[in-house]
């Protein structure tokens, strides 16, 4: 068959395993290579995946003009059609899948720790692990007849109680496809969308906020080695994250802004440093007269003044004027050890404990 320019056609299959189209898709013509049997199509949905005929791949013709009142049906179109109304359907039925094994795993059914659980099923995820992978919801019709369960699934899907005895054993085949691709893609998805809420520390969806996506003027979570710990599996973890803007770099690392309740918690924490140290000083055995001086020359010693915060690193540089008073700015903002400290944002997911308030993502 030959495609002509502008012509208007529907995915039936490919055999392309990364693309995200899918049967039922529908796009445009721009060119047919008869020689090599490759049509070219640039794809409704934003792609140019060109079609080789000879390989596997499979278009339709769709006729995108309304037939005349009492005029014949367009198959094509409505095939489309009931394509793509079979991939809402396993797209709904592999969310409630998702949803239901979530509950035992990340959920409210669930014994073990699901912030743990739902970190190692996103890192399986991510690294394609076959154990994880083939654990996760997948359309099957074991025990089932094919056929009663075909029909079943395309009479809900279309409302058609009789079209699947009329389709061809191909077209049965290509609507199954699509049902299965759509129910395994949407299982997996729902499902790590779910695990990333029960992996974060706020319970709420803070992907936006990864260290990456973070530029000057944005909003992020940052911390610094001091707050590096181990967590079960062996991974980095930051026992807390404070939530600012950045507005500079230094020396490679970040500078960023925060609201007067991080600037404390930033102060209460590095107050717990300082009293952890001197707990394990003592264990140690230094005398209690010593224990100021070195606890000093480790650790700066921050407090409030009122408005202002007072960092003393005296000790620590061997500089009697070595005190810096930190005071908000006009929107009473704190720039909190800012080219002075390593900060750097960090994954929110790595956090123990977040302070602050967290952007909405339309708002980061």
């Amino acid at each position: 068959m030959t495609y002509q320019p502008g012509q208007r056609v529907a995915m039936v299959h490919t055999s392309d395993p990364h693309t995200q189209l899918r049967p039922g898709d529908t796009g445009t013509v721009r060119r047919h290579d008869q020689q090599q049997n490759i049509v070219e199509v640039t794809w409704d949905s934003g792609s140019a995946l060109s079609m080789c005929l000879d390989a596997g791949d499979r278009i339709q013709p769709v006729t995108t003009t309304p037939p005349p009142t009492g005029g014949p049906v367009d198959e094509a179109a409505r095939w489309a059609t009931a394509l793509q109304r079979m991939r809402a359907a396993g797209t709904e039925a592999g969310h409630t899948a998702a949803g239901s094994r979530a509950q035992d795993t990340i959920g409210a059914r669930a014994s073990d720790d699901t912030r743990l659980t739902a970190r190692r099923v996103l890192a399986s995820i991510k690294d394609r692990d076959p154990a994880v992978l083939d654990a996760l919801p997948r359309f099957t019709l074991a025990g089932d007849a094919v056929d009663t369960a075909g029909w079943e699934l395309f009479a809900d899907a279309t409302g058609d109680v009789s079209g699947w005895f009329g389709l061809r054993i191909q077209q049965r085949d290509d609507a199954m496809t699509v049902y299965r691709d759509a129910f395994d893609t949407a299982a997996t998805d729902r499902l790590a969308d779910l695990c990333h809420l029960a992996a974060s520390p706020t319970g709420r969806d803070v992907s936006h906020l990864r260290p990456e996506k973070v530029r000057v003027g944005d909003v992020g979570v940052f911390s610094g080695e001091w707050a590096l710990t181990t967590g079960p599996d062996g991974d980095d973890r930051f026992m807390v994250g404070f939530v600012g803007t950045l507005i500079d770099h230094w020396n490679g690392w970040a500078v960023f802004s925060c609201t007067r309740a991080v600037a404390e918690a930033i102060v209460t924490d590095q107050q717990r440093h300082r009293d952890q140290y001197r707990h394990s000083l003592r264990d140690e055995g230094v005398p209690e007269d010593e224990l100021d001086s070195r606890i000093g020359a480790a650790l700066a010693d921050l407090s409030f003044d009122g408005d202002v915060i007072v960092a003393d690193q005296r000790a620590m540089s061997g500089d009697p004027d070595a005190i810096e008073r930190i005071a908000p700015d006009g929107d009473g903002r704190y720039v909190v050890m800012g080219r002075n400290w390593c900060w750097e944002p960090v994954d929110p997911y790595a956090c123990d404990r977040i302070v602050g308030d967290l952007p909405d993502p339309d708002q980061a």
